[in-house]
C-alpha cells in the first residue's frame, strides 16, 4: 500500500496495511541534523539563503523535508509557508496611541483588515509547488497537511473580553477571519493540497472560552471552511492543543471537519476514549506526548507509550500516528529514535539507527 493509499484509508475508516505515520513539527536541529547528515535548512533559514539564495533556499527546504520523511517512513508531510524574500525595510512612522478599551482594540483591528485586500503573497507558496516537482522527479506521492489555523484565541485577551461585552465585533473579527481561511485554503486546493489544518489553539487545562461561545463565534466559521474544503476535495483537520472535552462535540461533529490534530494526552484528552465515542467519524492525528514523555521519560518507557499509543487508535482506521505537537531541543535523539523504532518494531519493520 502506498502512502497515498494508507492516508486515503485512515481518513475513510478503511483498513490500512498499517497505521501510517508523520511527524507535526520536527524542529530539533539535533534529530534532523541525524536523519539528514547536515544542517536543516527550514531551521537554519538565514545561512542557507546567504548560501543558496532565496530560491535556492526553498528547494533546499523541500529537499530536506522529503528526506527526513523519506528516512523515517512518514507518509505524509505537514508543510507551512515559506518565508518570502527579503524587503526593504519600511520608513519608521509614529506609534500608534495605546487604547485601554479591548472592543476598541479589536474594532481598529477589524478596520485594518477590512482596509487591507488581503491578497496573499505568491511567493510564499513556492515551496507547494516545488514539493509536488520534487516529488514527481522521485516518484513520492505523499498527502500534505498545509496550515490555515485563523480561528485561535490564544493569548487574545481583547478578543475574548470582546466576545463578552461586545458580541457583533467579536463577530466580525471572526467572519473575516474566515475569509482569510478562505483564501489560503482556495490557494492549496489549487496546488493539490489534500489536508488543510483550521481552527487554532483555544485551551489549556481547559478551555479559554465557555463552551456557549465557542459554538456561537467559531464553530459556525469553522463549518463554512471544513463544506468548502469537502467541495475542493480535501480534508478538514480541526486543531488545538489543550483540554477540550468540554466541547469536544462542537468541535468534532457541529465543525463538520474530518481529523482532529494536536490531541493533548498531558491536558488529558486520552485517545482511547476519543476514538470510542468518535472513532466512526473523525480521524485522530496523534497523541504521542512530547512535552512531557518524549522530554522526559527513558526510552524504554517512550517505546511503551508508542505501542499504547497505537493500539489506543487501532481498528477501523482513524488514526495517524504523530507526536502531540512539536517536536523540539527538548526532546532527546535518543527518546526519538526509541520511538520511531517502537513504532517500526509493531508492524514488523527493520529498526532505524542514525549515524
Amino acid at each position: 500500500m502506498t502512502s497515498k493509499e494508507r492516508i486515503d484509508q485512515a481518513f475513510r475508516h478503511g483498513r490500512p496495511d498499517r497505521t501510517p505515520c508523520f511527524e507535526y513539527c520536527l524542529n530539533s536541529e539535533a534529530i534532523t541534523a541525524l536523519a539528514l547528515g547536515r544542517p536543516c535548512a527550514y531551521l537554519n533559514w538565514d545561512d542557507c539563503v546567504r548560501e543558496k539564495g532565496w530560491e535556492g533556499a526553498v528547494r533546499q527546504t523541500v529537499v530536506d523535508r522529503l528526506d527526513i520523511a523519506a528516512f523515517f517512513g512518514h507518509d505524509m508531510l505537514y508543510v507551512t509557508q515559506n518565508p518570502t524574500p527579503p524587503a526593504p525595510c519600511p520608513a519608521s512612522s509614529a506609534p500608534a496611541a495605546e487604547l485601554d478599551d479591548p472592543v476598541e482594540k479589536v474594532a481598529r483591528r477589524n478596520q485594518a483588515r477590512r482596509a487591507a485586500d488581503g491578497a496573499l503573497d505568491e511567493r510564499s507558496f513556492l515551496v507547494y509547488k516545488l514539493l509536488r516537482e520534487e516529488m514527481a522527479r522521485r516518484g513520492d506521492k505523499l498527502p500534505v497537511l498545509a496550515p490555515a489555523y485563523c480561528h485561535g484565541v490564544w493569548t487574545d485577551v481583547d478578543l475574548m473580553q470582546t466576545m463578552a461585552l461586545e458580541p457583533e465585533v467579536a463577530h466580525e473579527h471572526f467572519a473575516l477571519a474566515t475569509l482569510q481561511a478562505e483564501r489560503l485554503a482556495d490557494h492549496y486546493l489549487g496546488l493539490g493540497v489534500e489536508m488543510v489544518g483550521i481552527g487554532g489553539d483555544f485551551a489549556g487545562n481547559r478551555p479559554l472560552i465557555s463552551p456557549e461561545c465557542y459554538r456561537e463565534f467559531i464553530v459556525p466559521e469553522l463549518r463554512k471552511l471544513s463544506e468548502r474544503l469537502h467541495r475542493g476535495g480535501a480534508y478538514a483537520v480541526n486543531a488545538s492543543d489543550g483540554n477540550l472535552w468540554g466541547v469536544i462535540d462542537a468541535f468534532l461533529v457541529e465543525s463538520g471537519v474530518d481529523g482532529y490534530l494536536e490531541i493533548d494526552l498531558h491536558a488529558g484528552m486520552d485517545l482511547r476514549k476519543l476514538k470510542q465515542a468518535y472513532g466512526s467519524r473523525t480521524t485522530f492525528l496523534g497523541n504521542m506526548d512530547c512535552g512531557n514523555t518524549l522530554s522526559f521519560a527513558a526510552p524504554e518507557a517512550v517505546a511503551r507509550a508508542t505501542r499504547e499509543c497505537l493500539e489506543a487508535g487501532m481498528g477501523g482506521g482513524g488514526h495517524i500516528f504523530t507526536a502531540s505537537n512539536a517536536i523540539t531541543a527538548s526532546v532527546p535523539p535518543e527518546n526519538y529514535l526509541a520511538m520511531a523504532n517502537a513504532y517500526r518494531d509493531y508492524f514488523g519493520m527493520p529498526p532505524l539507527r542514525f549515524g
